[in-house]
């Protein structure tokens, strides 16, 4: 009798504890079911303020659970998880060519109507054309993006002179000539970054080609659809060969180019006297500036965009942008990616600095300073916004053949043609 009870103790104590694990097992299987995991390359201080923006959704809406998990090695990850059928429910990806790769291949959805929806009410028309791929359908929404269009000047002197900020590219071309005339040097320019020096000639040409052959040549450049010794490529490298090559329009002439610093390089602008007039550079190069200048941004330096050649494209933008693309189409998801195309999800990073966005519907005010004011609008004003040409460019010429190149053309080792012709035959097949 007392084993039959003592079984019927154990038996009712193991059936207790089964419940209350398969209690706490639905439990957890419940708050898995609610969890969105957004995957991508943000990390620390960007991770920080990014995990502000998923704190707010998650506030609005309880009953889910987003959560961001950063990777210094993002890129090569999801594409192993993507390959292997366990990728996350979200992905922040930085290039255009890896969504239409893996929109071809099946492993994203498209957008649901609402979020497309989202997507052209709160953007210009080309970021949905950005977003989208070969199929017609949009997989991508934009949140945060860079720029790096501008060229940034000494406001208290260039006050001084009377140069005022030129609005094409003839006014440009006038400006030098008469910063030269008053003993003043138009340029600043630094290509020299370690392994990776030329990078910032390749910004300039990209700039150059949007401006002299538009947006529909500039796509064609890039996925080789046309040669990088194309007739449309030297006429851009010429123009900018017209500022490089000419030693009274740079500080330090072609020579100073190859050795400064893109960072250092934007420094003689604020020396007491300037050395030189005018800087181009992406948004991030304030955080290169003289601490001096960057306490007091505002009053020191301005900007303007880099001007329009041929005015039928406006003032094109170039720069880049990580796409948010959904793998799953677990409740909440569609939720999270409609939720980045607000305002909302901007403006505590915008409050913060450090970041741009394109929404149209953003206030400007949101930003911290008026630089950053500035930079928004004539990115939200741009017709035009391509992506960097050399991270869409197989490796060995984006970051290889296409850096070095312009350091042989500046340095005089290569003319245009050769330069362009090297290049060109270092495509791979």
């Amino acid at each position: 009798m007392k084993k039959l009870a003592l079984a019927g103790l154990c038996g009712a104590a193991l059936l207790a504890s089964f419940m209350g694990c398969s209690k706490k097992a639905g439990s957890s299987a419940k708050a898995a079911d609610k969890t969105i995991l957004v995957f991508g390359a943000f990390r620390g201080e960007e991770q920080a303020r990014f995990e502000e923006i998923v704190k707010l959704f998650n506030q609005k809406h309880p009953e889910y659970n987003v959560v961001y998990e950063g990777s210094p090695e993002f890129e090569t990850q999801i594409q192993v998880q993507a390959e292997a059928g366990t990728p996350p429910d979200i992905a922040a990806l930085p290039q255009p060519g890896m969504m239409k790769n893996f929109a071809a291949k099946g492993y994203i959805k498209p957008l649901g109507t609402n979020v497309v929806k989202a997507i052209e009410n709160n953007y210009a028309p080309v970021w949905k054309e950005l977003g989208s791929a070969d199929d017609g359908k949009t997989y991508g929404v934009f949140h945060r993006v860079n720029a790096k269009s501008f060229v940034w000047y000494n406001k208290p002197y260039w006050e001084s002179k009377g140069y005022t900020a030129p609005n094409n590219w003839q006014e440009l071309k006038a400006l030098m000539e008469k910063m030269v005339a008053n003993g003043d040097t138009p340029w600043t320019i630094g290509f020299e970054s370690g392994a990776a020096s030329g990078w910032p000639g390749t910004d300039w040409l990209e700039n150059m080609m949007l401006r002299t052959a538009g947006p529909d040549v500039y796509d064609k450049w890039v996925n080789h659809q046309i040669a990088f010794n194309d007739p449309a490529v030297k006429k851009a490298l010429d123009t900018c060969g017209e500022i490089w090559l000419n030693n009274k329009y740079v500080y330090g002439g072609s020579t100073n180019i190859l050795t400064s610093n893109y960072g250092d390089s934007v420094k003689p602008i604020y020396e007491n006297p300037p050395k030189a007039m005018m800087n181009m550079q992406g948004n991030f190069i304030t955080g290169f500036m003289q601490e001096d200048v960057q306490a007091d941004l505002e009053n020191r330096v301005g900007l303007f965009a880099l001007p329009a050649v041929d005015s039928k494209w406006g003032t094109p933008v170039l720069g880049g942008g990580d796409q948010f693309v959904k793998f799953s189409e677990k409740a909440g998801v569609d939720e999270f990616l409609e939720f980045l195309t607000t305002w909302e999800a901007c403006a505590p990073w915008a409050r913060i600095g450090g970041a741009l966005f394109p929404h149209k519907t953003q206030n400007f005010d949101d930003y911290g300073n008026s630089l950053e004011r500035e930079i928004a609008k004539i990115l939200v004003n741009a017709t035009v916004f391509r992506f960097d040409a050399s991270d869409l460019m197989p490796a060995e010429v984006g970051a290889g053949t296409f850096w070095t190149g312009m350091v042989n053309y500046v340095s005089g080792a290569e003319n245009a043609a050769t330069c362009l012709k090297n290049i060109e035959e270092s495509w791979p097949n």
